[in-house]
């Protein structure tokens, strides 16, 4: 039996699994765990405000939709369904700057009752099997406050900030998505990362009854770090500071289990590493990451 036969095997008796983040992070992820098909649920951050997204949210004052439809995407089994999703109308046209996927999410939107609805059914259509789920239903954003009480408002502005936050926090604060709630109660495994700390993991998990429904999960925790030092505060800390970010914030729950390249010490949570794709340096592997899932899983458990 091959290694990714054997961490399938190991993975596949999980009767619940939820990833949290945001961006390329989470749908490699997903698309690396999406053997567990309706047993994976992905809970997506909802507050970027740049880039094709930022323009919608700009002007129709929606959730953002840039990184559900990255998963999406990622988790689509055909190669056109997700160029389709990804592809961005050119200068010339009157929808410059816009993706037919961002633009495809709000229609249905539009014509949906709630927000879910609209991702359930372009879910159905591509056939995607694990659940893809918005950490809130109502449009919020980022908002840090430094050590000398200074706000950074938005995405774009806390990614450009030079030192860590002395303070993250949502604004307006919202509920989470209900379905959320419901999957990380019946959860056993809870993964978080990789992507961007501040922008990608943390926003669910400033979520309040997100945060409340984790430490009061049963699931063991694992935080994927980053290939590759982020262009953000995050990436000019430690290993050991990034986690001891996300434990400030999982309302008393410590992670059980690391994946990462960077040295951890002094850490008693026990490390593993995963390989880079090939092609995108600083992208997971998926093979790799998956057996790095299931080593961590292995040593929860023993």
């Amino acid at each position: 039996m091959t290694e990714v036969a054997q961490a399938s095997q190991v993975l596949m008796p999980l009767k619940k699994v939820t990833a949290l983040g945001g961006g390329h992070g989470l749908g490699r992820l997903m698309a690396t765990l999406s053997f567990l098909k309706n047993r994976l649920v992905g809970v997506v951050a909802t507050t970027d405000n740049g880039g094709a997204t930022g323009l919608l949210r700009q002007s129709h004052q929606c959730i953002a939709w840039g990184d559900i439809r990255n998963c999406l995407s990622q988790l689509a089994t055909q190669p056109l369904a997700a160029e389709l999703l990804n592809y961005r109308f050119k200068e010339n046209s009157p929808l410059q700057g816009h993706n037919f996927g961002n633009l495809l999410l709000h229609a249905l939107d539009e014509v949906s009752p709630r927000p879910l609805d609209g991702i359930q059914l372009l879910s159905r259509l591509m056939r995607v099997n694990s659940r893809v789920l918005p950490m809130s239903e109502t449009p919020t954003d980022l908002l840090a406050e430094t050590s000398d009480n200074i706000r950074c408002f938005g995405e774009l502005r806390v990614d450009a900030m030079t030192t860590m936050p002395a303070h993250l926090s949502l604004s307006p604060q919202v509920s989470a998505t209900p379905e959320v709630i419901e999957h990380i109660y019946a959860s056993e495994l809870i993964v978080l990362g990789p992507g961007s700390l501040l922008t990608s993991v943390m926003p669910p998990l400033l979520v309040h009854d997100i945060q409340q429904a984790v430490a009061q999960s049963s699931a063991a925790i694992i935080f994927i770090d980053n290939l590759v030092a982020e262009q953000s505060p995050a990436g000019r800390i430690s290993c050991e500071q990034r986690i001891q970010w996300v434990e400030k914030h999982l309302g008393g729950s410590k992670i059980n289990a690391v994946i990462s390249n960077h040295i951890c010490s002094p850490l008693e949570i026990p490390v593993f590493k995963a390989k880079a794709d090939t092609h995108i340096p600083h992208r997971h592997c998926e093979s790799s990451l998956l057996v790095a899932v299931a080593e961590a899983v292995k040593h929860i458990r023993a």
